[in-house]
């Protein structure tokens, strides 16, 4: 099955404590279904000290559900759903808004 959000696209929480807000996908989990986004669905965690790194609560980001994210499209900066075509042989994915190439 084809990934309708992979890294590095741009992207904005639609659902949860920082809905409207856009950033990059850093890691997709496919087999949980969720998506880590650069600076979006902060928690703290309390980690302990390590040889190589020091202790104590430290900030960092949480997966959030691929459902609750939509890819901006690039044309309007506007969030869409994804959608697939064929062209020349190549499957590749489209913007639903305005038929924009998205690879």
């Amino acid at each position: 099955m084809a990934a309708k959000i992979k890294k590095e696209d741009n992207v904005m929480i639609v659902a949860g404590k920082d809905a409207g807000k856009t950033g990059k996908v850093v890691q997709v989990l496919t087999k949980k279904g969720r998506v880590v986004v650069e600076g979006l669905n902060m928690v703290k965690k309390h980690q302990k000290p390590a040889p190589n790194r020091e202790g104590g609560i430290v900030d960092m980001e949480a997966p959030i559900h691929m459902s609750n994210v939509m890819v901006v499209d690039p044309s309007d900066n506007k969030p869409t759903r994804v959608g697939f075509e064929v062209r020349e042989g190549r499957k590749l994915r489209v913007s639903r808004r305005t038929g924009t190439v998205l690879d």
